[in-house]
């Protein structure tokens, strides 16, 4: 990927008129997806909430949940739609997650991802998160252990 293509993708502010692509994206991507409501608490929480939309020529492509508290980021959600997948939109979105992160003052960036996702848990090392721990049976749907991983920033 050129990086003229990332220069055409855009990330604002998730608004409720987008709900219905980003559940596509959702019910796409996960097992055991979150529902409207879900998301709705999000949108309104906005003191620690973060959900961010990611454009490709006004069509929703990804989406991101973040919550920053204190110091401390955490990252709830990322999902890319399946056609624009392995292109280096996820480490996109991290480094922009990053930056957020750095400006709301926070001092580190934490998330779980499933142990079986070997394609986010390649791209967390590579962006230098550290595995911490692991949650045994975290995710059901199917039944799974969760991964931790925290980056200082």
């Amino acid at each position: 990927m050129t990086l003229g293509y990332m220069e055409e993708l855009k990330i604002r502010r998730m608004r409720e008129e987008d709900l219905n692509k980003v559940l596509e994206i959702e019910n796409l991507s996960f097992s055991n997806p979150w529902s409207r409501n879900a998301f709705l608490f999000e949108l309104v929480n906005r003191g620690i909430s973060y959900p961010i939309i990611i454009e490709k020529e006004d069509k929703i492509i990804g989406y991101s949940i973040m919550w920053i508290i204190g110091e401390e980021s955490h990252i709830t959600n990322i999902a890319i739609h399946p056609h624009y997948r392995k292109m280096g939109i996820g480490k996109f979105i991290l480094e922009k997650l990053i930056t957020i992160s750095k400006k709301r003052k926070a001092k580190y960036i934490s998330l779980e991802v499933r142990k079986s996702n070997k394609n986010a848990v390649m791209l967390y090392e590579k962006m230098e998160f550290k595995l911490i721990g692991i949650r045994k049976n975290y995710y059901t749907n199917p039944l799974e252990d969760a991964l931790i991983y925290l980056k200082q920033i």
